[in-house]
Formats: C-alpha cells, sequence, structure tokens
C-alpha cells in the first residue's frame, strides 16, 4: 500500500489565545510554584538540547503502539507529505518504536510499513518489554511520541527530558496528583533547555475553537458566570482474560478500566472538555464536589472505574461549571462545551455566541474539523513550530486540565468536597510504575476471591483513597 494522497492546503499555524496573565497563580516566577505554594524540586540533568530543523529530517520514536500511538505517528510521518494540512517542508521519519506487548508493535509496525514503507526505518529498532520507552527514548530520534496508558506517562516524559527529546504525549499526563507534579517538574527542566512538548489536546488547534475562545477572551459573552460540560457516551472495549495471562499483564492490556492506568474516564477523556472550560474561563477551578457510580459496570471485568460522573466546579470569583460524563449504552449522548456569560452565551464547540434572547449574534467562519483533522493539525503546528526553530510548550495548561478532572474524580469518589489545594498536595499515589519491570511483577491491586477489585465507595472513601 502506498502512502496516503490528499489535497493540500496551507497549514494554519497560530499562536495561543490564552492570555499570559490568565493562569491566575498555577505557576508563579521563575520555580515551581504550584497553587498550594509547594515547590517542586527541579533536579533533573539534560544529556543534550534540541535546536531548530529547518528542512532536516526529522526522525522519531513511538512509545506505545495501541491505536492512538500509530495515529499520533501517521499525523506526524504525513506532515511532510502531500495531503489536506500538510507543508512538505522537510522529511520525517520513523526510527524506534516500542510497545509492552508483541502484538501491538508487529500490528504496529505492519501498518506504518504498508502506508510510509520509505519513511520508515526501524529494522533494528523495534523494542518489547516494559523498558521499550527507554531503549527508544535513547535511539537517535529527535521527538518521541509517548502514547500509553496515561499511568505511565510522568516516568516516561521526565525520562525523555532526561535524553533532551522534544515530545508529543498524549493527554492525559498523569493520574494522580503526584504524578502532575512529577510532570511539571520535568517540564521545568524541558523549558530552560529548549525543549519543545505538545500535548494531545488537539480542540486547542481547530480554528473554531481558537476564534471562538478569541471572542469570549475579548470580552464577547461579559462575564463569565455557569459553564457546562459534557462527555456522554456508550463506553469502551473490553478485552477478555487470557489463562496465561499474570494480573499484572491481565491489568496493562484493561488499562481503561483500572484508575491507576487510565485515571478513569473522567480523567481520560472528559479532560478534552473540562480543559476546553480551563481555556475559555482562563484559569483552573478552586474546589469540587460531586456524585458518581457503577450503574452498569459491575462486573469483574470493568475493573474499577465509575461508568457515570457528575461533578460542580467552582472557579474563582464563583463561576461554576456543571460537568457530565457517562458510558452507558441507551442513552441520550452528547459531547460539547457551554460558556453563560452576563450578556451572551458561547456554544464553544459549535463555535456560536447568541445573546441572552437567543438570537444569534456571532458564528465562526471556520469549517468544522472532526477529530482525526484536529490531531492532524497539531502535528503540523507541531513540526512547522521546530522547522521555524520555536519551542512550543503545552505542558503548564495540559497539567491544570489533568489535575482539574482528578480534583472531579476525587470528589465523586469520595462524595466530599475537595479543595484544589488540598488535591494537588495529596502525597498518595496509585501506584509505584517505577517499580513495575516484568509482567510477573506483583499489580498494585488485586481482585477478591470472587474476582471483583476494589472500587470507591461515595461516603465512605477519603478523597486520597483511588484518588
Amino acid at each position: 500500500m502506498s502512502k496516503r494522497s490528499r489535497k493540500k492546503t496551507p497549514p494554519t499555524v497560530s499562536p495561543s489565545l490564552t492570555p499570559a496573565a490568565s493562569r491566575r497563580g498555577f505557576l508563579k516566577g521563575g520555580g515551581m510554584m504550584l497553587a498550594g505554594g509547594a515547590i517542586v524540586g527541579t533536579n533533573l540533568s539534560v544529556a543534550k538540547s534540541a535546536y531548530a530543523f529547518g528542512s532536516d529530517t526529522i526522525r522519531i520514536g513511538l512509545v506505545g503502539c495501541g491505536n492512538r500511538g500509530v495515529g499520533a505517528a501517521m499525523q506526524m510521518l504525513d506532515t511532510g507529505g502531500d495531503f489536506e494540512g500538510g507543508s512538505n517542508s522537510g522529511s520525517v521519519r520513523l526510527v524506534a518504536m516500542g510497545d509492552c506487548f508483541e502484538n501491538n508493535l508487529h500490528t504496529a509496525y505492519r501498518t506504518l510499513r504498508g502506508h510510509y514503507a520509505d519513511q520508515v526505518d526501524v529494522r533494528d529498532s523495534r523494542f518489547v518489554g516494559l523498558d521499550a520507552y527507554q531503549k527508544v527514548i535513547d535511539s537517535d530520534a529527535d521527538i518521541i511520541l509517548l502514547a500509553t496508558p496515561p499511568g505511565f506517562r510522568p516516568l516516561q516524559f521526565e525520562s525523555a527530558v532526561q535524553a533532551g527529546k522534544h515530545v508529543f504525549m498524549e493527554k492525559p499526563l498523569a493520574t494522580d496528583a503526584v504524578g502532575v507534579n512529577r510532570i511539571l517538574a520535568a517540564n521545568e527542566i524541558a523549558k530552560q533547555n529548549g525543549l519543545a512538548v505538545q500535548v494531545g489536546f488537539q480542540r486547542r488547534h481547530d480554528l473554531r475553537y481558537r476564534q471562538t475562545i478569541e471572542q469570549i477572551h475579548s470580552g464577547a459573552i461579559g462575564e463569565p458566570i455557569f459553564a457546562r460540560a459534557y462527555w456522554n457516551g456508550s463506553g469502551n472495549w473490553v478485552r477478555p482474560r487470557t489463562k496465561d495471562q499474570t494480573e499484572l499483564e491481565y491489568q496493562l492490556r484493561n488499562w481503561y478500566y483500572f484508575t491507576w492506568l487510565s485515571g478513569d474516564h473522567i480523567v481520560e477523556q472528559h479532560v478534552h472538555n473540562l480543559d476546553i472550560i480551563n481555556w475559555a474561563i482562563g484559569t483552573h477551578p478552586i474546589e469540587a464536589q460531586g456524585q458518581g457510580g457503577r450503574e452498569v459496570r459491575r462486573g469483574s471485568d470493568h475493573g474499577q472505574i465509575f461508568d457515570h460522573h457528575m461533578v460542580e466546579f467552582i472557579y474563582p470569583g464563583g463561576t461554576r461549571l456543571l460537568s457530565q460524563c457517562r458510558h452507558i449504552k441507551g442513552c441520550s449522548n452528547q459531547i460539547g462545551e457551554h460558556l453563560h456569560g452576563t450578556v451572551a452565551t458561547a456554544d464553544i464547540s459549535s463555535g456560536v455566541i447568541s445573546d441572552l434572547a437567543g438570537n444569534r449574534i456571532w458564528e465562526s467562519g471556520a469549517e468544522p474539523m472532526r477529530s482525526d483533522r484536529r490531531q492532524q493539525q497539531e502535528q503540523t503546528d507541531f513540526v512547522e513550530a521546530l522547522r521555524r526553530g520555536e519551542t512550543p510548550n503545552e505542558v503548564d495548561d495540559a497539567a491544570a486540565s489533568t489535575m482539574t478532572a482528578i480534583l472531579g474524580r476525587m470528589a465523586t469518589y469520595s462524595g466530599k468536597r475537595v479543595k484544589w489545594n488540598d488535591a494537588i498536595g495529596c502525597v498518595s499515589s496509585l501506584a509505584n510504575l517505577d517499580a513495575i519491570k516484568s509482567f510477573n511483577d506483583p499489580a498494585p491491586l488485586s481482585p477478591d476471591k470472587y474476582g471483583k477489585y476494589p472500587k470507591a465507595i461515595p461516603g465512605q472513601s477519603t478523597p486520597g483513597m483511588l484518588s
């Protein structure tokens, strides 16, 4: 199969529309000052600093060869190709790839080689095992693509920064506060050493979203009062247990259903919508309360995560966000974000602003983008910035959005009102992923004699339990 051919149009590369002052203290000054006031150490060393590529070949290494990893690699390989959104300003080559599972690696290699035979050169650089990520990072790749389950993100990002590599990493950035703080500490070193870091919040690269957020920031809806965010759908895949699997391997293959690996779907998926609301309001919430549970996910094949969450987030100044995410078949579904102001309301995902009487007063002229087009655009923006000698870094905002989702989960798991400063300061880690070296190692949690896993019980669990 030959490389995909698509109509070529010039890429749209825009600076972030988030005001520089909008973080309101999430990070302050030159050090790592979290909202709770804690200083995070930055004692990492860096092997080298990266440089501007111009028209040079960019070498990429893929860590995590599942569907999203393959998609991210294809989109980055396409940034130099003849397709809609590409630039054709230089070659991009895949020089290393790794996954903890051999079947994932083999399938990904066959797919990528089939589409991009002239851009895939990994004959001696295909790695399998729980240490495969490190071997990819140690290769001659310039950019590391991190697309493993989110629980591994802090460890692998830190390693890539230590090696002096640019990074594209999928959202979310962590599954607990300990991981968020580790990401932030590593990112300070990345910034000091001129490393570019892109995060997979592709809506931030959608022109319709950008134009709508720009209208909000310019005062088109007045002062924000109330927001709504939704990711209500039917659910996700389930992979059956096999007789030859260890408990750890089973959990890794079914990572979506274990909080230490995915963060629960409020963190793994709904974080997209929470990121948009944070972007629109210009900061993160200061507390949250909510509810959730397992109405249909009751079997051992669904691990421990909830199938629905509803959270009320409170932002500085009193703005409220009502957040819903649900994985239950047969229900009314909705995905999107809305912000209500003192003079108008923005349907952010649709690119429409209406006055308080419901009359449309502004509409984005940009065409709607499918998810794959957004993902392509974010890769194009990233590579083109590197070729110009720029070092974009999206980690601070992405970390705030990841922590927002974790805050919401802590509220729904516990049934308690949880403050941001308490959440970001939580020292309870869901798992010690640094210690996992073999499939024969103990899993971070074990099922009971009935095959059921420990689950949060609102009203009984503390915010730090399964946080």
